[in-house]
């Protein structure tokens, strides 16, 4: 180890003057056994910092074949590796030029032990959250009702079922980013695990509360739960009703009683999924003579419910209406445009808008997102993207 005298020998070689120096050095040493791969560095920001600082953890999640993200309770960030030209030292209990003070008279050496060295860290990117396997999971054994009495479910899917803490080991999001998300795809918890409702059991029920609503001229707006359990309770399990009308309209109370008010666009939006779903194409006017027909009665049906999960083609003759559901399409940008681009070769900004909005990120505009990943022309005076070669990033 290295003594004042030869530090201050060094300073003079070095042609640099003690009172312009701290009047602590530090002298460093490596321990035995250091290794590069004994630490790992991570950058983190204003925000993380004050996150891990008050107690809470970071996960790092992601299968074997997938990339590695970092989630905190309600955020997702990207993983990355950055290397640097400087060799960054783990020194325990090293003061920063900011820590010392000059209160001594004369210099004097701390001698302190490198614990590990590392030529990189890992960079933090906030990303999206990839959601799209949620689904994909839950859809292994979607729920189709209640089992009849003395059956039991396949035993073959049972292992198929998720609870929460599975969800957490196997998606790339957040607690709170899966949660919204299960509740955006109107799953369920059914003894303990989280369930997607079949399709056609989902309309079924929607079909039994909209029926109901009808028969009894109810306002759509002001739907009793008590009176919609007791009336429906005979057809299906009354939880599965309240789901329902969860999934489709807002809890309120009044005078001590429980009401939903159905959502118009939601309500609208599911009963066209449900014609549409064994079409491929569907002639355009008749398809909006028999939705609006479907809906309750006060309910009016608009295309514009029907953004981001069917597609209108105009140029056709007659025009038609088709099923093109966003949370269908892929994840990644780049691979989403080309997707886009081969159902149709040209898009009209309003009609693609409502496909790539979701893969905007807090900065970023669905314009920039054209700008980028395609061609804009002009066509009969109206503005239209094909497809280009993106820019790499």
């Amino acid at each position: 180890m290295r003594t004042l005298e030869e530090v201050q020998a060094t300073l003079e070689i070095a042609k640099l003057k003690e009172e312009d120096l701290q009047k602590t050095i530090h002298c460093l040493s490596f321990g035995e056994n250091v290794s590069s791969a004994d630490y790992c560095l991570m950058e983190l920001d204003d925000t993380l910092c004050k996150h891990i600082e008050s107690g809470q953890s970071l996960v790092i999640r992601g299968d074997k074949d997938e990339r590695a993200v970092l989630c905190s309770g309600d955020k997702t960030y990207d993983l990355k590796i950055a290397d640097t030209s400087n060799l960054l030292l783990f020194v325990p209990g090293c003061r920063t030029p900011e820590q010392l003070t000059n209160s001594q008279e004369s210099c004097h050496v701390m001698h302190t032990q490198i614990w590990g060295f590392c030529n990189s860290y890992w960079e933090l990117r906030k990303q999206r959250p990839k959601l799209k396997k949620l689904k994909k999971l839950l859809m292994e054994n979607p729920y189709e009702g209640p089992t009849l009495r003395g059956q039991e479910e396949n035993t073959q899917n049972r292992v198929t079922r998720y609870t929460m803490q599975d969800l957490l080991e196997r998606i790339q999001a957040s607690e709170e980013e899966i949660t919204e998300h299960l509740e955006t795809i109107h799953a369920c918890q059914i003894d303990g695990y989280w369930r997607i409702l079949d399709f056609d059991y989902e309309m079924k029920l929607l079909g039994h509360v909209t029926q109901l609503v009808d028969s009894e001229s109810w306002c759509f707006s002001k739907v009793p739960l008590e009176t919609c359990l007791e009336e429906l309770s005979p057809l299906e399990p009354k939880e599965m009703i309240e789901h329902c009308l969860n999934s489709y309209g807002k809890r309120f109370t009044e005078n001590g009683k429980v009401f939903y008010a159905l959502d118009e666009d939601k309500v609208c939006q599911g009963m066209a999924l449900m014609l549409l779903q064994n079409a491929i194409k569907f002639n355009l006017r008749e398809f909006q003579e028999v939705w609006q027909q479907s809906v309750p009665e006060g309910m009016g049906t608009r295309l514009d419910q029907l953004k981001s999960v069917a597609l209108v083609d105009r140029a056709s003759r007659p025009e038609t209406i088709c099923l093109l559901r966003v949370e269908d399409l892929p994840e990644d940008t780049l691979e989403r445009f080309n997707h886009l681009f081969t159902l149709r070769e040209k898009w009209t900004e309003e009609d693609i808008t409502p496909y790539i909005q979701d893969l905007c990120g807090e900065k970023q505009t669905t314009g920039a997102l054209l700008t980028k990943y395609a061609r804009s022309s002009m066509q009969n005076g109206i503005k239209v993207f094909n497809s280009r070669r993106p820019v790499a990033t």
